[in-house]
């Protein structure tokens, strides 16, 4: 078996406006989500779930966390290719259905990133690197879900 991380953090609702969850239209679904000696991170549901759009949600952060892995893990797989990788960005969308009985499960999630390498030549030593069934990027999603 190889290393194991541990992670943890604490979810804290902080707007309990003085009735609880007496009504489901009546409570506030703010959080703040909170890891030692790291920044607050603000949250809510998402509006349509009666959340405040001002802050991040758990299906964006969800989103976020498969984006960030996935772009950590292709940089390294180039890093140790020899492939310099200038700039990165993704365009990162999930969809998420609701199910007649309240609950929801994402659909889908799609992945778009744009990657700028600092030399036209490393451009083919990347798709090598990437596509080889060893470090095949396509992998990571199922992997970090199972």
């Amino acid at each position: 078996m190889g290393k194991e991380h541990t992670y943890t953090l604490t979810v804290k609702w902080t707007d309990n406006i003085g009735h609880g969850t007496s009504d489901y239209r009546k409570y506030e679904r703010s959080h703040t989500v909170v890891t030692p000696g790291k920044p607050d991170i603000a949250a809510s549901s998402n509006p349509a779930f009666r959340g405040d759009e001002k802050n991040h949600n758990p299906e964006e952060l969800f989103l976020s966390a498969l984006s960030g892995c996935h772009m950590l893990w292709y940089l390294s797989l180039c890093a140790n290719a020899g492939v310099v990788v200038t700039d990165y960005y993704d365009e990162a969308e999930a969809t998420m259905v609701e199910t007649e009985d309240g609950g929801g499960h994402f659909s889908a999630v799609t992945l778009h990133p744009h990657v700028i390498i600092s030399d036209q030549a490393m451009v083919e030593r990347q798709m090598l690197c990437i596509t080889k069934p060893t470090n095949y990027v396509s992998l990571l999603i199922p992997v970090i879900l199972k």
